[in-house]
């Protein structure tokens, strides 16, 4: 639980931060390890749904994947019934790792510093020399091995994607995500099999909230990015548009083909480091083998379930993204691409190519890598200032336009609501 001192302590530093405010928010927010503290609490083990894994990752019986929920190491298996189960990896007895691999496949788990021994669903199975050697030591007569399963978590799926949470109180993940979030995530993924085609970790130098921040941010999209504005990938004279639902926590940034040329003298006008518009591509096959999976004509999508969970669409390169704080100004980005069983071989490969559009050193989000460090470095000696997020308005809404921070106001609405400040 969270420690009395440290709630006190965050509800005290809070108590400037005027109710209801989303337009200034605090810089001691991204620097206190207080702060973080009651994150892991009210947050990462408050009522709230994380994402773990893809089904299709754990096929059969005894599939594993371990992962994380905030700071709390996590393991996700599949079990002889067919249901997919998770439980925090750390052994009841001493709080060593249960599971040390990322993945494989297991008929149980044991713990490797005392030998305990626990089920495919987290319960406790075995203690060497429980009843100790010859007569002497052991465990008390009254050890009773159902007291010490380890901390197990509630799991549902959607639309193939696994989501876990140590509440009980949280509804259930539709409930959760909302009508509009829900559809959007089924646009993706639904009446398809996904299948993995790659995986790696980012390691970024900044506060989690800050990344989380930049995600919801259409606003620098086609500012920071160089690539995005230059091959008119995504430009906010675009048409498209922002879903923000009711929590404010969850979200949708999109952007579509223009089937009539658009006027540019916004971005003409503005002295901006994206628009250079002589800039030319050695191998254009990247972006003109895009095809419209959607019939829509959505060249870009960005989703992302609160608080740390991203599902984005970039011309046919889709991806999921899982935000993992490390520490105060350490961030771990978890990345897994994903194609589908119905792709055609031509598909596969264009979509293999147009992956070289994301990661540390993607085309068009090389930049997120590094400006979310830049702030927190930036706000280094800036405890008690604070930021300005009145692009766009006030409010946390749903907006026709995209030159707007309306789901970064979004993000600090829910953010607010579980903090309780």
């Amino acid at each position: 639980m969270l420690e009395k001192a440290d709630a006190t302590l965050l509800e005290t530093q809070a108590a400037d931060w005027p109710e209801g405010d989303l337009t200034r928010v605090p810089y001691w927010l991204f620097q206190q390890e207080s702060v973080l503290d009651a994150e892991q609490e009210r947050i990462f083990r408050g009522p709230h749904w994380h994402f773990l894994c893809m089904e299709r990752e754990l096929p059969e019986a005894g599939d594993f994947r371990t992962t994380h929920v905030g700071r709390s190491p996590v393991v996700v298996v599949r079990d002889d019934d067919g249901e997919i189960y998770a439980f925090e990896n750390r052994c009841a007895h001493r709080g060593a790792l249960v599971c040390l691999e990322n993945g494989g496949k297991a008929s149980g788990f044991s713990c490797v510093y005392h030998g305990w021994r626990y089920s495919r669903r987290g319960d406790l199975e075995a203690v060497p020399f429980q009843e100790g050697i010859d007569g002497k030591g052991g465990m008390a007569a009254s050890f009773c091995m159902e007291n010490h399963n380890l901390r197990k978590l509630r799991v549902e799926v959607v639309h193939h994607v696994v989501f876990g949470s140590f509440s009980e109180e949280v509804p259930p993940i539709e409930e959760y995500l909302g009508e509009e979030i829900h559809d959007r995530i089924e646009r993706v993924l639904g009446r398809r099999t996904p299948v993995v085609l790659g995986r790696f970790t980012q390691i970024l130098p900044n506060n989690w909230k800050l990344y989380v921040e930049n995600v919801k941010d259409s606003y620098h999209a086609s500012i920071l990015h160089l690539f995005f504005t230059t091959f008119r990938v995504n430009r906010l004279s675009q048409r498209g548009g922002i879903i923000v639902d009711e929590s404010g926590g969850n979200h949708v940034s999109y952007s579509a083909i223009d089937r009539q040329p658009r006027d540019d003298r916004h971005y003409s006008k503005e002295e901006l480091r994206s628009n250079h518009e002589s800039y030319r591509l050695a191998d254009p096959s990247m972006l003109e083998g895009f095809f419209d999976e959607f019939g829509d004509g959505v060249t870009l999508q960005i989703l992302t379930v609160f608080p740390t969970f991203v599902l984005q669409q970039i011309m046919n390169a889709i991806s999921l993204r899982q935000v993992v704080p490390l520490g105060v100004d350490r961030t771990a980005l978890n990345w897994t691409y994903l194609g589908f069983e119905e792709d055609t071989p031509e598909e596969r490969a264009m979509r293999m190519k147009q992956s070289n559009l994301m990661g540390p050193a993607g085309f068009v989000s090389m930049e997120d890598g590094c400006v979310g460090g830049f702030v927190q470095r930036g706000i280094g000696g800036a405890q008690t200032e604070r930021s300005v997020l009145e692009m766009g308005g006030t409010t946390a809404e749903s907006q026709a336009g995209r030159a707007t921070e309306t789901s970064v106001r979004g993000f600090w609405k829910a953010y607010r609501a579980s903090m309780g400040i």
